[in-house]
């Protein structure tokens, strides 16, 4: 006697298996590599009049059957959006030799599954543009039933195939994401930058204030540091003789999540010779306009309770003047005692290494956060700055900006150091940071301090990451991002599933157990 089929997934699962084996008996290999696609189905209703009464094969995943005795509706959905499948009894013909299925065989396609349909463009009798179908084949089996929705945001995100298989709606965000990367680069080119490329495994890494992560090269055996930033690699190539060069790539950071930080995240940075940072002040406004315009179509945006409009005068806030305003604090004069009298009496909560820079940063971040902007914030001082050149007018001051938008940092720049000497300083006083436990301070990289020694032009650097996407559509950054980092989850159905033999080599069951101890 036969042991019942359960309804669960498991259930489920394994008859989508029986009807695997069933199509190999008939001859039909249910993960074919040739396929035909002749248009998008969003071409087709969009252009109704052009192709009706035409022959043409789609494909799409099904994601709904509808069977009516002799009549079968059917909706299949690609990259553009969903169209119907009309099958009649006396419609479909398959030749089983080619791998088309016939009216009886049917039943062998589940919802979840891809399919090629060919047949005529045609309306029912209600007026829904559908595809009357004369052959349909199999082009990958779905062995999984597909759910009927996601609500956990940790599941949206960490099952991101069945995010976008259920919402398609959101493929327009990650679109209009490629748009956001490809306006940049068409930007940069047409104003005469190059694209380059830099390692993204560095014995030293720099060009930022952040944690880095380490591994190991097993070949040479040396630990390498993954990089925070493209910044001193494209640099050494500005002292090579390249003049107006930019990335787009990832960078990494060991760092906290949070609705604004992700670990891994994508960042474009460019640098310019013979230019100063106020002619990367002009090209960033012109840039954060051109995005607004080609990838939204407008210039006005509401995100995390601000509203700002980038086609407005943009305002300039100077560092240590707007912290002596608000907050009675002259960052070169006053004791860290009084800093950190200020930063509990704002309910701020610090972490790591406190130091004078961590200090500053944090009473500059307590008022960042009522600005809405578009503003620049000039006039950073020296000893936060390790990569800046300092103004000839004040050596106390570097010429730095950055760009406030919702109160928070979305890009930086600055007129680069080129003087050795100043570099090596610099380094040196980050050095000591380090040594005093502050992970975060730069790296001291000579390679660099020599690539000075043979003189690098007068430079300006500017870089933004993703974050202004984010912050652009008001998502979080884990909304806006395809697959970002989450830790190993376990699943105690997929035991069922695939048995210990199986899950007993994945992280997220050692990870279990471990716990379960």
């Amino acid at each position: 006697m036969n042991t019942p089929i359960s309804d669960d997934l498991v259930g489920q699962r394994q008859r989508r298996i029986e009807k695997v084996k069933e199509l190999r008996a008939l001859g039909i290999n249910p993960y074919p590599s040739l396929s035909q696609k002749d248009v998008v189905n969003t071409e087709i209703l969009n252009n109704f009049e052009h192709y009706e009464g035409k022959k043409l094969t789609l494909a799409g995943r099904l994601i709904s059957w509808r069977e009516h005795g002799k009549l079968i509706f059917a909706d299949i959905q690609d990259q553009s959006g969903k169209i119907q499948l009309w099958l009649k009894q006396d419609g479909v013909k398959g030749e089983l030799s080619k791998g088309y299925l016939n009216w009886e065989q049917l039943k062998l396609l589940d919802a979840g599954d891809y399919v090629q349909a060919t047949g005529v463009v045609v309306k029912t009798s209600r007026g829904a543009v559908s595809l009357d179908v004369s052959e349909i084949r199999i082009l990958a089996k779905s062995l999984r039933p597909l759910p009927q929705k996601l609500e956990e945001k940790e599941q949206l995100v960490r099952k991101r195939y069945l995010d976008l298989t259920l919402h398609p709606e959101k493929k327009a965000l990650f679109i209009r994401k490629a748009k956001f990367y490809e306006v940049q680069r068409e930007f940069l080119l047409s104003k005469g930058f190059m694209e380059v490329e830099t390692p993204v495994l560095e014995h030293v890494t720099g060009g930022g204030d952040a944690r880095p992560f380490a591994t190991h090269h097993n070949f040479l055996d040396e630990d390498f540091y993954l990089r925070i930033s493209t910044e001193l690699y494209q640099k050494r190539l500005i002292g090579a003789g390249f003049e107006k060069i930019f990335t787009i790539g990832p960078n990494f950071r060991n760092e906290g999540l949070s609705d604004e930080h992700l670990q891994e995240y994508y960042q474009i940075e460019w640098y310019w010779a013979f230019a100063s940072y106020r002619d990367n002040m002009s090209l960033v406004k012109e840039l954060f306009r051109e995005i607004a315009q080609k990838v939204y179509g407008k210039t006005e945006f509401e995100t995390r309770g601000h509203k700002f409009d980038l086609a407005s005068e943009w305002q300039e806030i100077s560092y240590p003047d707007i912290i002596k305003e608000k907050l009675g604090i002259d960052i070169f004069k006053d004791s860290d005692e009084k800093m950190l009298t200020v930063l509990k009496a704002q309910n701020v909560k610090l972490s790591g290494e406190i130091n004078r820079s961590r200090l500053v940063d944090n009473l500059w971040k307590t008022i960042r956060k009522t600005i809405s902007g578009p503003a620049f914030l000039v006039n950073e001082p020296k000893f936060m700055s390790p990569l800046a050149k300092s103004k000839d007018s004040d050596e106390s001051i570097t010429e730095r900006f950055h760009v406030i938008l919702a109160g928070s940092e979305l890009g930086n720049g600055y007129t680069e150091i080129n003087d050795p000497q100043d570099q090596l300083e610099r380094f040196m006083e980050q050095q000591k940071l380090r040594e005093a436990g502050d992970d975060e301070a730069q790296m001291l990289d000579l390679d660099f301090v020599e690539m000075l020694e043979y003189a690098m032009p007068p430079t300006s650097g500017y870089g933004q990451s993703e974050r202004i996407f984010w912050y652009l559509e008001n998502v979080t950054a884990r909304e806006g991002t395809l697959f970002p980092q989450l830790s190993a989850d376990y699943n105690p159905l997929e035991l069922k599933v695939y048995g210990e033999s199986v899950l007993k080599h994945t992280k997220a069951f050692a990870k279990e157990n471990k716990k379960a101890k």
